[in-house]
């Protein structure tokens, strides 16, 4: 199927991805704008999956500061080449990356990043308000499994909830700026901090 230049624009605008690329998934999806969206998410899945295992060593240390000077976010982000790093679609997602940070809270950037005792304390946490509901021991141990996705989707950057998107994670972020760049990005570090925290 043929598809005319406003589609391929539009779905352009929609996934950011490229001319071409747009063009291709259109006519795959026979000019079925959401499954052309869906093949591209796939691709980009694919290219992920490709890229993770590149060196990233490139990229960009951003600051950002909120309400003013009350939060404060140190985000280190990369990429493979120096080219990647100054392009507008990187330093929009080390953009981004920074407004989540700061908006919320996350404690690492995925479940491996995540301090051991920290997850122990977690669960133990769980199991403890479960105790004494006398349930079976698989139930339970269903139940503080439930608990601790939870968890992780508030305390891990890449299992948030994207603020902008609800549909999405922050991985799905990702995904989608390493099929856009054609590079491997890797958030690799961050610190918030907050007026006031700790005292």
């Amino acid at each position: 199927m043929a598809v005319n230049a406003e589609q391929v624009k539009e779905l352009r605008n929609a996934t950011g991805a490229g001319i071409l690329d747009c063009k291709k998934a259109l006519e795959e999806a026979a000019g079925d704008f959401d499954k052309a969206g869906e093949i591209l998410r796939k691709r980009n899945q694919a290219t992920a999956v490709k890229k993770m295992s590149r060196e990233a060593r490139e990229g960009r240390v951003a600051v950002y500061l909120h309400g003013e000077g009350r939060i404060g976010v140190l985000v280190e982000v990369n990429c493979e080449t120096d080219f990647v790093a100054r392009s507008e679609v990187f330093n929009q997602f080390v953009k981004e990356v920074c407004l989540q940070v700061a908006a919320m809270s996350p404690v690492a950037v995925s479940r491996e990043d995540l301090p051991a005792d920290l997850v122990e304390k977690q669960k133990e946490i769980f199991a403890a308000q479960v105790a004494d509901q006398k349930k079976p021991p698989e139930i339970v141990a269903r139940i503080i499994e439930g608990k601790m996705s939870k968890w992780y989707a508030e305390a891990c950057l890449l299992d948030q909830t994207y603020i902008r998107d609800e549909t999405k994670k922050v991985r799905d972020l990702l995904t989608e700026v390493v099929g856009r760049t054609g590079e491997n990005v890797r958030i690799r570090r961050f610190a918030r901090y907050e007026l006031g925290e700790g005292l």
